[in-house]
């Protein structure tokens, strides 16, 4: 094909680019690589396919989709000037105020169809440009599908099959001379509709009630249900085929009819220019950057508490998968938020790899390793860590708590909140945030606008859980950044602008100064208290954790010592000793009398009791005890025994006998069978090494330069020898073969014509069926020829290969230059 000649076909056109362009439409649609095709046709084909042109037209933002839809309802093939009347109109109904509309349409038109042609979906010149069948039949009009244009059947689409004589009604309803050929008549009633002066002459005579009828059916939907005894408007409008019948009960307006009611355009407003991201308030940089970075540290110690609540082993599974409605309540309790902020938190630390399930039988969530690892981390480098987690996660926690396609609850961590558009979305709303300048807030109404015209048909979900997805989406990524600290007062951070351009060390570097240093000590109260006027320092904070209870949190912490915290740090190994060594080193208050009474009464009767197997027995010194213990009613379910003036036995297992003993009052302590007392340590329960959630990606991946590369020659090389000529053989030639088919030679053939190609130099075309029986076709250049193999240049993987002379079942000269 000449460079000269207009293309035929979408293949002809593929063949007629360059790598660059080919490259191009394999980065813009990857799902046209699995597998790569074997040729240029193919390619075409695949290109084609319904599932393919779906994908692509998702991928399209507003003014190229409204590009396309123009040609779905232009004549096949349109005209430049065509497509661009149909997206400006005609100009005749409104003078000059359509003027700026239209010269920003005229001025983004060829950005537009530039995208469409890279994208394989229009091809040919601009005197006939194509939409592929496919899409013009997703987006042309149908009474089940009605085009997105509003516009209806052509006339003469909507007149197929209908009866010469009700044609010759409607000619001379209409004014027109009268012709008993179906297609001159419905040429006739064509070319009334597209005449402007005819056509408002026309309309001029029609009653008032019939234009009414019109301008509820003009930008559609264009169909409109009619009784058998219709009203002298639509019985006007019928007879005139203004409304042509689709059925018994249904007429439609016919698109030439429609077109010319408004002024020639496809849209009613065509949107070539994005929606300008409006600001809603413009903050002080540095007030913005310490805002996130004050709940970036919110963030960590939220995420820090959630796991301290399942150290010793969290909540069970459900069958389903996830957690409970009841879990998910008394994690939003403890974590003093509500349960869709618990609901974010959870799916946080599960996607950063930091809570996983145990694998146990009875399967429960627990901390992972990995958690382990993360408190050791720098405050910057845990938010960086937890940051880069959230950007790609396609599990949606703001999904929790709704509905799948089968009416079915979802529960976090449930199986069922993978959004594979999530990271996009999340991505492109910060990358709108970064657009902006330092400090400014945008606009959320603006922003979703923005959005809805980048991917206006990937608003549907196919899960049921509503009709705008991306735009819910969008919403909770607002939400989400405002809790992890990626931006503050609603404006981007600066470190979050760092982690977006430039990593994770350069955002670690930012927040670092902004974060709070950690404290070394607290303030005691006489009341049994002690405030943390700050972040505490970690070993300090966790055995405080232990030795108390966490009141109240703000900007100060409230720790309250109880008996019960108390014990808890004397289960741990602690003694008296060291916990008032521990308390009077870290106090910049005298330590209070009352806490030293309270450590020193609890560590005098801790262990005065001893809980060991017999099943379980209770061992005290003191017989007195073990009698009052007797004599309780409330020690009944754990049917005591006495074994020895000192010696309890128990049906109860260890556990549950310490658990009533605690709650009766007394303060016992578990034993080894060496009865030594058992220190039990908080936080040694760990999953597994646990790798974080994959996350499911949203069609195949973008492919690198070096694939592209390769899939481009590998087609190339294909497409050579898919469409080299070869040389006609003789009338009654063994070697003659169907156009299209394996050629076909003895084997004395084939070996005299390749040994001849190896010593001229020359390549030939064969057919050759591989070890696994699959046949192809080959252009190759022999090299050597010995032991029953053929060395040669395979042109059509564009590498040499060995190939067994008995698996080739013919061979063919190629056609010399202008032969064929």
């Amino acid at each position: 094909m000449g460079t000269t000649t207009p293309p035929r076909t979408l293949a002809e056109a593929l063949r007629a680019r360059g790598d660059e362009s080919l490259a191009g439409l394999l980065r813009a649609r990857p799902d046209l690589l699995n597998p790569v095709p074997n040729d240029i046709t193919q390619l075409a084909t695949r290109a084609g396919t319904r599932a393919s042109v779906v994908r692509a037209l998702e991928h399209l933002d507003r003014f190229a989709l409204q590009t396309a839809e123009a040609l779905a309802v232009a004549p096949d093939p349109a005209p430049y000037d065509t497509l661009l009347s149909l997206l400006t109109g005609d100009g005749l109904d409104d003078g000059e105020q359509r003027d700026d509309a239209g010269a920003a349409v005229t001025a983004a038109l060829p950005g537009a169809l530039a995208t469409l042609r890279e994208q394989a979906l229009v091809w040919g010149e601009d005197e006939r440009l194509r939409l592929v069948r496919t899409a013009r039949e997703l987006l042309a009009p149908s009474p089940q599908h009605p085009s997105p244009t509003g516009l209806g059947p052509t006339v003469a689409e909507a007149t197929a099959g209908m009866s010469p004589g009700r044609l010759q009604e409607i000619l001379v309803a209409s004014g027109l001379p009268a012709t008993h050929d179906p297609v001159s008549a419905v040429a006739a009633l064509s070319a009334l509709f597209t005449d402007r002066t005819r056509m408002a002459e026309l309309l001029d005579t029609a009653p008032v009630e019939a234009l009414s009828v019109l301008d509820r059916l003009v930008w559609g939907p264009p169909y409109g249900e009619v009784t058998p005894n219709p009203t002298p408007p639509v019985k006007w409008l019928r007879d005139r085929g203004l409304l042509l019948p689709v059925s018994t009960r249904t007429v439609v307006l016919p698109r030439e009819a429609a077109l010319h009611l408004r002024a020639g355009r496809a849209h009613r407003v065509p949107e070539p220019v994005p929606p300008v991201v409006a600001a809603a308030a413009e903050r002080d940089p540095q007030a913005v950057d310490r805002a996130a970075a004050g709940q970036a540290f919110t963030a960590l110690s939220t995420v820090e508490e959630l796991l301290k609540l399942w150290n010793g082993g969290g909540p069970a599974i459900l069958r389903a998968g996830g957690l409970s409605v009841r879990e998910l309540k008394r994690v939003a309790a403890a974590l003093e938020v509500t349960e869709p902020i618990a609901a974010f938190w959870v799916e946080l630390a599960y996607a950063a790899g930091l809570l996983a399930t145990d694998g146990e039988s009875d399967e429960r969530y627990a901390p992972t390793p990995a958690y382990d690892e993360w408190l050791d981390l720098s405050a910057q480098d845990r938010w960086t860590h937890l940051a880069t987690a959230w950007l790609p996660a396609t599990r949606v926690p703001g999904l929790v708590g709704g509905q799948d396609a089968k009416g079915r609850a979802l529960s976090a961590l449930g199986p069922e909140l993978d959004r594979s558009a999530a990271p996009e979305v999340r991505r492109r709303v910060l990358a709108l945030f970064a657009e902006l300048p330092p400090g400014t807030a945008p606009d959320p109404e603006t922003l979703l606008r923005r959005l809805r015209w980048e991917r206006p048909l990937r608003g549907s979900s196919p899960s049921g859980e509503g009709t705008d997805l991306r735009s819910r989406l969008a919403l909770w990524t607002l939400n989400e950044a405002e809790l992890l600290g990626i931006t503050g007062r609603g404006a981007l951070s600066s470190q979050a602008r760092a982690l977006l351009d430039e990593g994770e060390d350069a955002a670690g570097a930012l927040l670092a100064p902004l974060l709070p240093e950690p404290l070394d000590h607290v303030l005691l109260q006489a009341d049994l208290t002690a405030v943390a006027p700050g972040p505490l320092e970690r070993p300090l904070a966790e055995t405080l954790s232990v030795l108390a209870d966490v009141e109240s949190k703000g900007g100060a912490t409230v720790y309250r010592f109880t008996p019960g915290s108390v014990r808890r740090a004397l289960d741990a190994g602690q003694a008296a000793a060291d916990l008032h060594a521990f308390l009077a080193a870290h106090s910049r208050t005298p330590v209070p009398q009352p806490l030293s009474y309270l450590i020193d009464d609890v560590a005098r009767r801790h262990g005065h009791l001893r809980i060991g197997a017999a099943s379980a027995y209770v061992r005290c010194d003191d017989e007195a005890v073990l009698n009052e213990i007797l004599a309780d009613r409330r020690s009944t379910g754990l049917r005591l025994r006495r074994l020895a003036p000192t010696v309890l036995a128990s049906q109860a297992d260890p556990g549950s006998l310490l658990e009533a003993l605690r709650e009766m009052g007394y303060a016992p302590a578990a034993e080894s069978a060496e009865g030594d007392v058992l220190i039990t340590r908080a936080g040694a329960r760990r999953t597994p090494p646990r790798t974080p959630p994959t996350p499911v990606p949203e069609g195949p991946p973008v492919p690198d330069a070096t694939l592209l590369g390769a899939a481009v020659r590998a087609i190339r090389a294909g497409d050579t020898a898919a469409t080299v000529v070869r040389k006609e053989s003789p009338e009654g030639a063994t070697g003659t073969q169907a156009s299209g088919s394996l050629p076909r030679t003895t084997s004395a053939e084939t070996l005299a014509t390749v040994q001849a190609a190896a010593m001229t130099g020359t390549a030939v075309w064969i057919g050759y069926v591989n070890a696994e029986g699959a046949a192809s076709q080959r252009v190759i250049a022999p090299v050597r020829v010995e032991g029953g193999f053929v060395t040669a240049y395979d042109h059509t993987a564009d590498e040499v290969r060995t190939f067994a002379l008995h698996r080739i079942t013919g061979v063919a000269e190629l056609a010399e230059d202008g032969q064929g």
